[in-house]
């Protein structure tokens, strides 16, 4: 029984029913990670996080049954593996919630501003909050060890200036004069670089442990994609003589059992290939020299067909949940 005198818009139902499929999956990963964590102050992180997303999946659940809305399947216990060797190494645990706090925080910033019932505006900003205390978190743990890499120091600006012609929007100059990067361009390639290192990891201890032979060469392409997004986008700093972050943490073992079911691995490969594009779109739009939108541009020529191959991986396995779907109100025109 609906409590509440408006019902839900399918713009929230659409939001919450995605909020409920990344939980769900985060869940997962929390639980396999809680297994092996040794470091007793990421043991807390990931505590205090499995705990907290709990409660968000449990509010949903309540928002659907008091909707008359059908419960999502979303991931369950079936989809983690208990008892399985560590894939993952030294650190790589606040690795992945730095990198799921980045996208969790944009997602549910987003969602809350797409969301007009009172309730619904609260939880997504709860999301919202929770996930930037859970990179903030991250951030700070990785940076105490020595793992996370800074983006590069520059020399504090000592007055306003104006750009004064149109070379500073050039970036094919076949004279090698290009200018070099300003920060916002430098902060956008690093944020690529350092999402895309840690989802490399990720690509190549999921090609190691997939069950299906097609599904562990998508993870191949998956991890060449992102070691090409990678060396693309470090090119850019190394011609103005900066060196692109790396990390020694957080690498693949060499285990060959999996921790989770091919599904839940494709649905995250899912998930941060749309992030990827996200990011390009973000880096290209911001960009002021000519030639980076294009190189962003051409990298999604890349992303998309590889998110597209992976959806049709997951429909071919019926792993792919169907969102909630409006009336077919054309077939009733056809009758």
């Amino acid at each position: 029984m609906n409590s509440n005198p408006i019902p839900l818009t399918s713009t929230e139902l659409g939001n919450l029913w995605m909020t409920y499929q990344e939980k769900t999956m985060l869940l997962r990963f929390l639980e396999y990670f809680l297994e092996h964590a040794e470091d007793q102050e990421i043991q807390q992180i990931l505590k205090s996080t499995y705990d907290l997303s709990g409660q968000f999946v449990e509010t949903i659940k309540n928002i659907f049954q008091q909707e008359g809305a059908v419960i999502p399947i979303g991931f369950t216990v079936n989809d983690v593996n208990k008892g399985v060797p560590k894939l993952f190494d030294y650190l790589y645990e606040s690795m992945f919630l730095h990198m799921m706090g980045k996208i969790e925080a944009s997602l549910f910033a987003l969602y809350s501003t797409m969301a007009y019932r009172k309730d619904i505006r609260k939880l997504f900003i709860d999301l919202t909050a929770n996930s930037q205390q859970m990179f903030d978190q991250c951030t700070e743990l990785l940076l105490e060890k020595g793992v996370l890499v800074r983006p590069p120091y520059m020399s504090m600006p000592k007055e306003v200036t104006f750009i004064k012609d149109n070379h500073y929007l050039s970036g094919f100059n076949l004279l090698g004069d290009t200018r070099s990067l300003n920060a916002i361009e430098i902060s956008l390639i690093h944020h690529a670089i350092e999402t895309n290192l840690t989802g490399m990891q990720l690509m190549i201890g999921f090609a190691q442990v997939a069950h299906d032979k097609q599904v562990q060469q998508y993870f191949v392409k998956g991890m060449k994609l992102s070691k090409d997004v990678e060396t693309t986008l470090g090119e850019y700093l190394r011609q103005d003589y900066i060196e692109p972050p790396a990390t020694h943490a957080g690498k693949a073992t060499n285990s060959t059992v999996a921790p989770f079911t091919d599904k839940l691995m494709m649905y995250i490969t899912n998930l941060l290939g749309s992030f990827g594009l996200g990011s390009n779109a973000l880096g290209g739009a911001f960009s002021l020299r000519g030639d980076l939108p294009v190189t962003m541009a051409r990298l999604a020529l890349k992303i998309v067909p590889f998110v597209k191959e992976g959806g049709e991986i997951m429909i071919k396995n019926s792993w792919m949940e169907e969102p909630p779907q409006i009336e077919d109100r054309k077939q009733l025109t056809k009758s």
